[in-house]
């Protein structure tokens, strides 16, 4: 099951092929890295410090916690079909209302390439990568040498494609190919952000611990 956040909450529910029949989202215009992510800022700039992980509290380890109790007790270390199976559950985000500078530093400092947004009530309306920043930033040598006066809820790509937990890995595989997303946030029947399964995710459930039985 997928759902599609905006800035105004949850506007569509359903299947893949409900999903695929609706126009893709606005992809911003294409812009030319200076420096990778992994390069660092300029010496001395040191944001405020407020990184959610959304799915750390009571609240998500609880979700998680029941949602897992759904699988079969096998299916652990059995064949690999859903994605609370291998999705990251502590999930690093950023809030619509931070500046692209502490955006940049968050994905800097946990070496990722993009991140959930989460509006003042936690909600889900947006997602945010390197790519979307760079509209906002001139990296020039490792260093940010320019920066617009822009918000994350200005540079963000929203609405965003989203996945339940029990979702079939393979679907979730399909939304990203067809919506050329790097990774699809996973949320509760309620909107709360549980965790993320990046293209690394499913790539590694396919090498690492057999049966590789993901795509029978």
């Amino acid at each position: 099951m997928f759902a599609i956040y905006g800035i105004s909450g949850p506007i569509f529910q359903g299947t893949l092929e409900s999903l695929s029949r609706l126009p893709p989202v606005a992809r911003r215009a294409p812009v030319s890295a200076l420096r990778r992510i992994g390069d660092q800022l300029e010496a001395g700039f040191a944001p405020e410090q407020h990184v959610g992980a959304a799915a750390g509290g009571i609240a998500g380890k609880q979700a998680v916690s029941e949602y897992r109790s759904m699988l079969p007790q096998n299916l652990e270390r059995g064949p690999l079909y859903h994605a609370v199976q291998i999705m990251q559950p502590r999930v690093i985000t950023v809030r619509s209302d931070d500046e692209v500078t502490h955006a940049w530093r968050t994905l800097v400092d946990h070496q990722i390439r993009q991140a959930p947004v989460l509006d003042a009530s936690l909600n889900l309306v947006g997602i945010v990568s390197e790519r979307n920043l760079l509209t906002a930033l001139n990296v020039e040598e490792g260093q940010v040498r320019d920066v617009l006066l822009r918000r994350v809820r200005d540079v963000m790509t929203t609405p965003v494609v989203a996945a339940s937990p029990l979702t079939d890995i393979r679907r979730i595989a399909r939304v990203m190919l067809d919506r050329d997303v790097d990774g699809v946030p996973i949320v509760s029947d309620a909107g709360v952000l549980l965790g993320f399964v990046s293209r690394s995710d499913i790539l590694r459930a396919v090498v690492t611990d057999p049966p590789l039985s993901v795509w029978s």
